[in-house]
């Protein structure tokens, strides 16, 4: 199992960015292949929002913050971030880190049991 922390989250006003931390660890982390980032607004499901793959650095959008989000790594300190950009009071939402063993098409990595192992979340909230 892969333990998941997150962190960065807060208040931004409309049109501002946030970077979120993802920081991973465990024994079997070498065998996650993707990460990914989820979130969940009040009221509403779990969406998905970005995947990342961690053998070929492929990566995969949601539309709704394709052009806005970026999704990325550092290697050697097993993080993944999620740099949010041109922020919209619709981006509020618990955010939540995900590892997955498999990689496919964003049919695939867009749903929430392709991934394995979840984080806590971290807050974000967009005012407008």
């Amino acid at each position: 199992q892969v333990q998941l922390v997150e962190s960065g989250g807060g208040l931004v006003q409309a049109g501002g960015s946030l970077r979120l931390s993802c920081a991973a660890s465990g024994r079997t982390f070498s065998i996650y292949f993707a990460m990914g980032w989820f979130r969940q607004a009040p009221g509403k499901e779990r969406e998905f929002v970005a995947a990342f793959n961690w053998s070929t650095d492929s990566t995969i959008y949601a539309d709704s913050v394709k052009g806005r989000f970026t999704i990325s790594r550092d290697n050697g300190k097993r993080m993944v971030y999620l740099q949010m950009n041109s922020l919209k009071p619709e981006d509020t939402a618990v955010y939540y880190c995900a590892a997955g063993p498999k990689w496919g098409s964003i049919a695939t990595m867009g749903q929430e049991s392709a991934f394995g192992s979840w984080g806590q979340g971290t807050q974000v909230t967009v005012s407008s």
